[in-house]
């Protein structure tokens, strides 16, 4: 179906409540070790990262990488029933979302607003703080920002893409990621100041319209179909053969 055909109000998902988000959170947590999985926070963002790829991705494709940052298999004896309510959680979010970005061009991200009564958490002491350097509004994005930048490292399509437009909407993405290297922090420096981001409301907002931005840019490549050419001209069944027998196509190669 293409994207800018709406499904019907039948098959449409409801956003998940506040509830089923803290529980999809602790079924997360629930995941078996070794596996790492992500919280619900940077799975927002990986979603919205697996969405606006150039390619279609289905569930099966993406859905380890969620259990998994190195997407490795859930083990074979998993408990079926949290996987199968874990599942479910998580594809109505994917389905939400993927409505809101393509039909409405607007969604609303899952950050987290840390203040006096919802301060981060303290960094164990003698860890590096991964937020270092980062500004309060940065803080609050970076998780969701990773999320979606695990997308793009596990689905390098989009980044290999080579469009300085889509270069450009990664880059206002990551500027709340923790810079590397000289190059990006110039690119933060340049971004602050040619599009200052005073309050974590703009942040979210410019965080929106960047996605939306990113869906329109592959818009056309994700669901371009390719067209199947012959590499010789089509040969009626009463035509003579190629193979220049003399005799009718039928009769000759094209009886095989």
């Amino acid at each position: 179906m293409p994207p800018t055909a709406p499904p019907s109000n039948a098959a449409r998902a409801h956003d998940l409540t506040d509830a089923e988000f803290a529980e999809l959170d602790d079924l997360l947590l629930e995941t078996p070790e070794p596996l790492e999985p992500l919280d619900v926070v940077m799975l927002d963002g990986y979603l919205c990262g697996v969405i606006v790829q150039p390619v279609l991705l289905e569930p099966a494709t993406w859905l380890a990488h969620v259990f998994d940052f190195d997407g490795r298999p859930l083990p074979d004896d998993v408990d079926p029933a949290w996987l199968q309510r874990t599942t479910a959680l998580i594809l109505r979010r994917h389905a939400v979302l993927n409505r809101a970005i393509v039909e409405d061009g607007w969604f609303d991200p899952l950050v987290l607003e840390f203040d006096d009564e919802h301060p981060r958490e303290p960094v164990p002491e003698g860890e590096p703080d991964p937020m270092a350097g980062l500004s309060p509004v940065s803080q609050s994005l970076m998780p969701w920002v990773a999320g979606f930048q695990h997308a793009a490292v596990c689905f390098p399509d989009l980044a290999e893409m080579g469009d300085e437009a889509v270069m450009a909407a990664l880059a206002r993405l990551y500027r709340h990621l923790p810079a590397e290297s000289d190059e990006e922090r110039e690119i933060v420096a340049t971004l602050d100041r040619e599009h200052p981001l005073a309050t974590l409301d703009d942040a979210m907002e410019e965080l929106v319209v960047t996605v939306a931005d990113l869906q329109d840019l592959t818009r056309e490549q994700r669901y371009k179909v390719d067209t199947v050419k012959r590499e010789t001209p089509k040969v009626g069944r009463n035509d003579p053969c190629p193979c220049g027998s003399g005799k009718k196509f039928k009769l000759c190669h094209g009886a095989a």
